[in-house]
């Protein structure tokens, strides 16, 4: 054709050639198709407190960040970030030169791998992992070397003799995500302190995503990687407001760390974005100090869905895992005479309306996750009921 220019090489980066349209895309425009309840993508379908967003209108009028906000963040912002820190677990962060705003998690992510990765670094992650990671430690030109949690009983397991064999003269840090999504598994103080020690063994940074830390249940407990001994230091938390707020379309995230690793993702971030969420910022401020009681209902009403999605899961003959944490529950097709969870995720609209996410997109090993399938509960209780009604047919 006139005009156009032909190349043997394609267009796409290398290293990204593997990632085409994500999952998420594919299932939501299902949804929309079919008219499908949409249990596929993590977003909630209720905005969070009236308050915060009342915050949010307020820094629009008073024109607080309708302008470049501070590259680290607006300091209000980066205040409420330290003060709850404190607050929660007992760590003190310098609000100037150890916090750092973020466009949501993914961006925090993204800055933080592209920051401290050279090309030919590995990266351990526990597998199955939130797309984001595996592109972005390409992008890096790093090499990811999956550690898989492994189903037993109740819960997905992490094997620590497999986590120290993983580890390598190459491996530059960990990267570790607790409350874990898409398993829905919260380490235990056992599991962190064995980690924390691998990591001070081999001098090894560690990226921990705890961007579900409000989202805990039963007997489970958040525990921050970087309170455990010889952490504070070689340790880059990443934390959110989307998920804990209700309020995913604002892209607020943030990376708390040592001063020498937040001016390094610092240098990587001001590239990306340079700077987001102007007014948004302030809100989340103000989100951050809300009452112990706003998180404590939080997770009351998130545990109750849980248990509602649960049940319904249960009878429709799913084996279900039911998440220490996170707002996404992972089930097993097999005993529905299943196996192949792309296939069956692709079929469920049309079968009986609701769409859910196959686990297998977050696994390097496929067959790993090929019979796993998750949900998600952070949506209103009457859409989860008619999700349930909905599942039933699948028992038949």
């Amino acid at each position: 054709m006139a005009g156009m220019t032909s190349t043997a090489r394609p267009y796409l980066n290398r290293r990204l050639a593997e990632f085409g349209t994500t999952i998420f895309a594919e299932m939501s425009a299902l949804a929309t198709a079919t008219g499908a309840i949409n249990l596929g993508q993590g977003f909630p379908d209720t905005d969070g407190p009236e308050e915060i967003r009342e915050a949010a209108v307020r820094a629009l009028r008073d024109g607080r960040g309708n302008q470049y906000p501070p590259g680290p963040g607006v300091p209000e912002l980066r205040h409420a970030i330290t003060a709850h820190q404190r607050r929660r677990y007992g760590l003190a962060y310098d609000p100037d030169t150890e916090v750092l705003v973020t466009a949501g998690a993914t961006e925090a992510i993204a800055a933080t791998l592209l920051a401290l990765v050279e090309p030919g670094d590995e990266v351990v992650a526990l597998e199955p992992y939130y797309d984001s990671y595996a592109a972005s430690i390409a992008m890096a030109g790093g090499r990811r070397v999956p550690v898989t949690l492994r189903p037993a009983e109740d819960r997905f397991r992490l094997d620590l003799d497999e986590l120290r064999a993983a580890v390598t003269d190459r491996t530059r840090l960990l990267l570790i995500n607790t409350p874990h999504n898409p398993t829905g598994t919260v380490l235990t103080r056992e599991e962190l302190t064995a980690i924390a020690g691998l990591a001070v063994e081999r001098d090894l940074l560690v990226v921990t995503d705890e961007v579900y830390e409000h989202l805990v249940f039963d007997d489970a407990e958040h525990l921050p990687l970087a309170s455990f001994p010889g952490m504070r230091d070689r340790t880059v938390t990443i934390g959110s407001a989307g998920k804990t707020f209700s309020f995913t379309g604002w892209k607020v995230g943030w990376v708390t760390a040592a001063p020498a690793l937040v001016s390094a993702v610092r240098s990587a971030k001001q590239y990306l974005t340079y700077v987001s969420a102007g007014p948004f910022q302030y809100a989340v401020a103000e989100a951050l100090a809300l009452p112990d009681s706003y998180f404590e209902d939080l997770r009351a009403d998130m545990l109750a869905k849980r248990d509602l999605l649960a049940g319904g899961l249960e009878r429709a003959g799913f084996k279900v895992f039911r998440p220490a944490g996170t707002y996404f529950i992972t089930t097993d097709i097999r005993p529905l005479g299943e196996s192949d969870g792309f296939a069956f995720c692709r079929a469920l609209p049309e079968r009986c309306g609701v769409v859910a996410i196959p686990n297998a997109v977050f696994y390097d090993h496929r067959e790993q996750g090929a019979p796993f399938v998750r949900f998600a509960f952070c949506k209103q209780t009457g859409v989860l009921e008619e999700a349930a009604s909905r599942l039933k047919t699948l028992a038949v």
